[in-house]
């Protein structure tokens, strides 16, 4: 049996934290400033990681090694499970040509671009980041914002600052299942509190968005269409993350205020709205280039941007189609939210002891994290499978085009699934063997003020991993020992954690390269950057302090 320690060197905390951060510090570093490949700098943090945790936290290797098999399975299973379904379906709509359908169904809906854009990139892109994430949406949504009329830096510019509020409860729910998983906590309680932090934040961020796209005089004038798409998207987020089902909280919460926004258009119009024929004032001096962007992002854009536009107007039979592959998803979740259907499907998972590590936290009290389920029936990702089934029924594509859409998405994130997985196992280890809890021993000494930094080191999680999944997978059980120890609630700074990091998204370099590669602009990633840094510089202190708010009486009601 290994037990945790918490001061292995010197037997000082300080030096100890020191030594647990350099994996971390090793990784964001090759990241952010060497901007090494993210597979291989997550392979090098791992291997750093091992290293300390055997070597200075005299953890037995073979403990560690299994610890971060274990890690890479998680990441396997469900992760990148969810991940390959999801995208899988997404690239069947577009190989059909209905994903095309459904961009130009978009285009009728309103001839103001401002209206336009908060339908594509929020509403639009928090149901592609519901079922897909992993910067599916900034790479859809920029190019569906090109075809309507915006110029090439800005639709960039606003698909990465939609691309927020949506976050925590991407993939099916994925980050704060995680989250769980890697904390202990119970998902409900993680669910309801990241639901009581996030919608705050989508309340404003619409707004924002007119700022982009319009300035102060689309506020002014477009103001409606954004309260309305934000006040209903938070309050279907905040009912469905509190009382369920918890995957469907984005899909719900985009549907409805897309549905809201429409209704609204009915019966309102922007004032001196901004058409595709005329967009004066929301000219760009921006241009995009025809280069191939590079990696995966490029193909997904490619993908949609050479779409012949059809010479007929589509039927609404065709419209309906487009968006049955939604429909068939939120059918099957609901069916299998359902009590009796769930309890059946709960019978056919797993639950056994990861062969190998016997580990005892530093009060001798065995490690839960050794324990692995393995929902093979019951879990998201098979639903998306089931899902994707029933969409090349629906959309007419054939059984072997599907099998070969398969295949291209397998081959498209091969290294996306070594990314993950290779994350997920560093976090796996720095858990088991202590690194976690020395640091959280560390940063509970800020007492009453932990709660304030709980949502930037989410912030900087997802920022440099570009997934609020592996940031919460890094520092999820941080922000639970760091709580613990300055006698703060640990559902708190852990939900913090996810609702940091959906800030994170927008300047992570591996969206901005996303986003400017799916827009013709690689090689510009610094202009974009700059162009999304006001907003993040924004959102990120209003969240502290209202995290901070939650760990005082004055808003301590809203903790589960």
């Amino acid at each position: 049996m290994y037990q945790q320690l918490i001061d292995p060197v010197g037997s000082s905390p300080g030096w100890s934290a020191l030594v647990a951060a350099i994996p971390l510090l090793a990784l964001f570093t090759l990241l952010g400033v060497v901007r090494m490949r993210a597979w291989l700098a997550a392979l090098f943090g791992l291997s750093l990681t091992l290293l300390v945790a055997v070597v200075m936290y005299g953890m037995p290797a073979g403990q560690a090694f299994n610890s971060a098999l274990e890690g890479a399975a998680f990441g396997l299973f469900p992760a990148m499970w969810i991940v390959v379904n999801a995208i899988w379906i997404y690239r069947m709509a577009v190989t059909s040509g209905h994903f095309d359908v459904a961009r130009r169904a978009f285009a009728r809906v309103s001839d103001d671009q401002r209206a336009q854009g908060i339908i594509i990139a929020f509403s639009f892109g928090a149901l592609l980041e519901a079922l897909a994430g992993f910067g599916t949406p900034v790479a859809i949504c920029s190019v569906m914002l090109i075809a309507v009329g915006l110029p090439p830096l800005k639709a960039a510019t606003v698909a990465l600052i939609a691309n927020t509020a949506p976050v925590a409860y991407g993939a099916v729910g994925l980050p704060v299942i995680t989250l769980a998983r890697v904390t202990g906590l119970p998902l409900g309680d993680l669910s309801a509190m990241t639901g009581r932090q996030v919608p705050v934040l989508a309340l404003f961020v619409p707004l924002a968005l007119l700022v982009v796209l319009d300035g102060r005089r689309g506020v002014r004038e477009a103001w409606p269409a954004a309260l309305t798409c934000g006040v209903s998207f938070a309050a279907v987020q905040y009912l469905m993350a509190n009382h369920g089902p918890m995957e469907l909280t984005d899909v719900a919460a985009a549907l409805v205020s897309a549905g809201a926004v429409l209704l609204l258009l009915r019966v309102w119009r922007p004032r001196e709205g901004t058409s595709q024929e005329a967009t004066p004032h929301l000219a760009d001096d921006s241009t995009g280039t025809d280069g191939d962007g590079g990696g995966e992002s490029a193909g997904l854009g490619t993908a949609v941007r050479t779409e012949a536009p059809p010479q007929q107007p589509d039927t609404r039979t065709e419209v309906v189609r487009a968006f049955a592959p939604y429909a068939v998803i939120i059918a099957l979740f609901s069916v299998v939210s359902v009590s009796a259907v769930r309890d059946a499907l709960a019978r056919t998972t797993a639950f056994f002891a990861w062969p190998g590590p016997h580990i005892a936290s530093p009060d001798g009290k065995p490690l839960a994290l050794v324990q692995f389920k393995f929902d093979w029936l019951a879990g998201g990702g098979t639903v998306l499978l089931v899902a994707g089934l029933v969409t090349a029924v629906v959309l007419r594509v054939p059984m072997r085009q599907a099998a070969t859409a398969y295949g291209h998405t397998l081959r498209q994130l091969r290294t996306a699934a070594v990314t993950v997985t290779a994350v997920l196992a560093l976090a796996y280890v720095m858990n088991a063997s202590g690194q976690t809890a020395t640091m959280g021993a560390l940063l509970a000494r800020a007492g009453s003020l932990f709660p304030l930094l709980s949502p930037v080191l989410g912030w900087f999680g997802t920022a440099v991993t570009g997934s609020d999944t592996s940031s919460n997978s890094l520092f999820g059980a941080l922000q639970v020992s760091a709580a613990e120890g300055s006698g703060h609630a640990p559902v708190l700074t852990a939900a913090a954690n996810t609702s940091g990091g959906v800030l994170g998204k927008m300047i992570s370099p591996q969206n901005l390269a996303i986003g400017a590669a799916a827009v013709g602009l690689a090689g510009r990633e610094g202009e974009l950057f700059r162009r999304v840094l006001a907003a993040t510089a924004v959102f990120v202190p209003f969240l502290c302090v209202l995290v901070y708010l939650q760990s005082t009486p004055l808003l301590s009601w809203m903790v589960p």
